[in-house]
């Protein structure tokens, strides 16, 4: 049977969801997890492949095994085993050819960057303390509604079939002593986010203006854009499928 696995984590001390050789990785916590409790080596396909230090509120992950009578011990006994980092919420029974990264939807993220510094966000957000022009931020954000090639705010060499994707939501909004940045798409190209963040901040501080804000755009070139953000303020906030309920976390 095909199982989903819901879970969430604080990737500040891990090298990204993938598995790495010599460096500790959320996969590797996972899979090491279910091997030691379900008794055989279980590999999992996740959403998506964080970034090292990225965290996720949600992430879904496939695996396949005999069937399990009781999801929610399970959980509770992942749980136990896991590192305080990483936590699991659920484990779904799904049909056999679901696949978590293929029938995603779309992915949700959520940038976090502190006006004034706080000790208790240090961590797990980008200290920024300078002004910004919000309302302006807003309006260059919609423009990636409407573009579609995004090779400008992709990580360079990397291997993939096209820079297409399609943007239906990106919203700056302050809260408190935050500014949270918003964003949804189909896909995300390596390190698209925290590029997409870096170059508003640029359009925030009076660097760049909407029009050469489009140019970085069009022209496709990384080196346009600006500089990405640092790791510890993104957050995978919610990835959907057809065929599961939309659970935020």
């Amino acid at each position: 049977m095909r199982y989903f696995l819901q879970c969430a984590y604080d990737g500040a001390h891990f090298s990204g969801w993938q598995r790495q050789p010599n460096a500790p990785s959320i996969q590797e916590a996972l899979e090491e997890a279910l091997n030691l409790l379900l008794g055989e080596q279980i590999p999992i396909v996740a959403a998506g492949r964080t970034d090292a230090g990225v965290h996720a509120r949600q992430m879904y992950a496939h695996f396949d095994y005999a069937e399990i009578e009781h999801p929610d011990y399970l959980v509770h006994r992942l749980n136990a085993f896991l590192p305080k980092s990483i936590s699991v919420q659920h484990i779904i029974p799904v049909h056999e050819e679901a696949h978590a990264r293929f029938d995603a939807t779309s992915r949700s993220y959520q940038y976090l960057i502190s006006r004034e510094k706080d000790p208790f966000l240090a961590d797990w957000s980008y200290g920024f303390y300078q002004p910004l022009a919000i309302d302006l931020m807003n309006q260059a954000a919609q423009l990636l509604l409407h573009h579609r090639d995004f090779e400008c705010f992709s990580k360079t060499h990397t291997d993939v079939h096209t820079f297409n994707c399609t943007i239906t939501h990106a919203q700056w909004r302050v809260e408190g002593n935050l500014w949270i940045f918003d964003i949804t798409a189909d896909r995300f190209l390596r390190n698209m986010v925290r590029a997409i963040t870096g170059t508003l901040l640029w359009v925030g501080q009076g660097k760049l203006d909407l029009a050469g804000f489009q140019e970085v755009l069009d022209r496709k070139n990384r080196s346009l854009a600006g500089p990405s953000v640092p790791a510890k303020g993104l957050y995978l906030t919610q990835v959907l499928y057809p065929y599961l309920p939309p659970t935020n976390r």
